[in-house]
């Protein structure tokens, strides 16, 4: 059964972002619906930036979604009820590179937006078109205990975009 989703501002989103980003964690998706990845993630942010409602996510350059964050306009993050737990552990799981990731976790991929994939059983869905990208630097953590979570040397890649998009489902 298709999902029906109400269009609301980003200003209009009454989530604790806190607990929707590391607790409910989300797939962050580049792409387009011919040839796209995802890939679940609990590190990011919302704000405001340049006047401009943001999403910030951060990928490390050894995953495939990467190579789409890399050449897309723009991305999606993506957010699901309780009940699709199972559905962000097989996507944080398995590579793109040699799995469906979307028919193993049984979701529905949707391009509402052209450039813009997200799944039809979500929640709450962020359209961002990228504006900025940063690559971590170790030189610049203040906290020591960061550098751990980095033992292969794998630094993120930060990605800003601009929330261009919300869709919440009814």
């Amino acid at each position: 059964m298709e999902q029906k989703f109400r269009l609301l501002t980003p200003a209009e989103l009454t989530d604790n972002v806190f607990k929707l980003i590391s607790e409910d964690c989300m797939l962050i998706t580049a792409g387009s619906l011919e040839h796209y990845n995802t890939m679940t993630a609990s590190w990011g942010g919302l704000g405001v930036l340049w006047h401009k409602p943001i999403a910030f996510c951060v990928v490390r350059p050894t995953r495939y979604t990467y190579e789409f964050m890399e050449s897309a306009e723009g991305f999606t993050l993506t957010f699901f009820t309780e009940e699709y737990k199972d559905v962000l552990e097989i996507c944080g799981s398995v590579s793109g590179r040699d799995t469906d990731k979307a028919a193993a976790a049984h979701i529905t991929p949707v391009e509402p937006t052209p450039g813009r994939v997200s799944f039809q059983e979500a929640r709450l869905v962020l359209e961002c078109r990228k504006l900025y990208y940063q690559d971590l630097d170790p030189a610049h953590f203040l906290d020591e205990s960061i550098g751990g979570m980095y033992k292969k040397g794998d630094y993120h890649r930060m990605y800003v975009g601009e929330i261009t998009g919300c869709r919440i489902r009814e």
